[in-house]
């Protein structure tokens, strides 16, 4: 059953849905089934906190070896035989051969990266939605909402509660993209593809000196706008910015990339350059990097753990603030995997329990008794079960410290069992 009530706008509308209220066999059979998807939930906890360990320490010895055989590169315009296969450690800026290009818009920047992102208006629907009891029916009324938005992406309007009125076009005239310069260099050393990948610092060029570089194309600030009123823009109107990583080494027209300045080319089709505007940015195109030297390349370097090392931050850093920092982040990943896999843990431990508190659901004061200790029982069993395969996973590298996790583990259940009132005696 359905009802409907305008709200007198037609960007919002009301929807309220019922149905009747389960009986117990139902909520039972529903239970059943979250039974197995807890058990389901609790394998995947397992087999991520398992793994996780193993991948943080094997990471961390990969560190320690590589930071124990780096070598410094007396300099980057020079390759030496010697560091052949090696690992190395080099710091200089960036440098391209060759301009990037966007055609459509005659747009020309000397970076590693530029990017095209392209964005229209679109209506947006929106929804809050709440859940209440009447005349033993579960109703839910559900407010929907629409608003005109710039998006990147697509909306589908054919997935709103209502369409009509609130329409979008099903593709952009114009796409995003990401040009990549073909060769990055550091000195003399040509930058892997997994290198390249990791300049991603994306900076928004400043468009704001530059003309209209079509009839139909108006510019507003650092947009590109497809539209005849940018300032109150019609659904399917477009809107262009652009981004750059990497700034590129030194130029004889952009200068150097010490100096960070960088200057755009205005072309349009078919003609010669038209015009040259020039911006100055507060951003350094110099990096750091630490992979192996083969040849001129600087490429992955495999380690007797089994894992990679080919590293590249902004800036110039040395060998020790490099492998700190590599440090820092995998302990941020691994905390942050542990703390998943224990949420895992307690919503599997929840779902398999939730039997329990379907048995009692008729009783309201059993009822919230009974789901207070469930969540009590569910925290204590998933932080004594993830303490425990934490402790499992350190048991193949580092036994002594598996040993005292493994006594934590049994910390929250005697903590647990010591709340619980003794019987009392026949």
């Amino acid at each position: 059953l359905q009802q409907f009530s305008d709200t007198g706008s037609r960007k919002e509308h009301v929807k309220i849905t019922s149905e009747s209220k389960p009986g117990f066999l139902e909520r039972l059979s529903e239970t059943s089934g979250g039974m197995l998807m807890g058990l389901g939930a609790l394998t995947l906890s397992f087999y991520l906190l398992f793994t996780n360990e193993g991948r943080a320490l094997r990471t961390a010895k990969s560190l320690d070896e590589g930071l124990s055989l780096v070598i410094p590169l007396d300099s980057i315009y020079s390759v030496s035989q010697q560091n052949e296969g090696r690992l190395v450690h080099l710091a200089g800026t960036l440098s391209t051969s060759k301009p990037l290009f966007d055609p459509s818009y005659g747009l020309s920047v000397q970076a590693v990266k530029l990017k095209r992102n392209v964005e229209m208006y679109q209506w947006v629907e929106y929804e809050d939605s709440a859940e209440y009891e009447e005349n033993g029916e579960i109703k839910k009324e559900t407010k929907y909402s629409y608003n005109t938005e710039w998006k990147s992406e697509v909306v589908n309007s054919r997935n709103f509660d209502r369409e009509i009125g609130h329409k979008n076009p099903s593709a952009m005239a114009v796409e995003s993209f990401t040009a990549v310069s073909p060769n990055v260099q550091v000195g003399s050393f040509v930058l892997s593809k997994g290198l390249v990948d990791k300049i991603d610092d994306f900076k928004q060029l400043s468009l704001s000196n530059l003309e209209d570089p079509h009839a139909d194309v108006t510019r507003g600030g650092d947009y590109f706008y497809h539209s005849d009123n940018p300032r109150r823009p019609e659904v399917g109107d477009l809107r262009v910015s652009f981004f750059y990583a990497g700034l590129s080494g030194d130029d004889p027209h952009l200068g150097s990339a010490d100096q960070v300045s960088l200057q755009l080319f205005l072309y349009y089709a078919n003609s010669v350059p038209n015009s040259i505007t020039s911006k100055s940015f507060s951003l350094s195109s110099k990096v750091t990097v630490i992979a192996r030297q083969r040849g001129d390349q600087l490429v992955p370097y495999h380690t007797k753990s089994g894992d990679v090392l080919q590293i590249l931050y902004p800036g110039d850093l040395s060998v020790e603030e490099v492998f700190q920092k590599e440090h820092e982040s995998n302990t941020m990943k691994t905390w942050a995997l542990r703390a998943a896999g224990w949420l895992g843990m307690f919503v599997g431990i929840s779902l398999m329990t939730r039997i329990f508190y379907t048995l009692v659901d008729w009783f309201p004061v059993v009822r919230d008794l009974v789901n207070i200790g469930l969540k009590a029982f569910a925290f204590c069993v998933a932080s004594s079960l993830s303490l425990l395969t934490i402790s499992i996973g350190w048991l193949f590298y580092r036994p002594l410290w598996a040993l005292l996790i493994g006594l934590l583990s049994v910390v929250p259940i005697v903590v647990a069992k010591s709340r619980v009132p003794p019987k009392k005696q026949q």
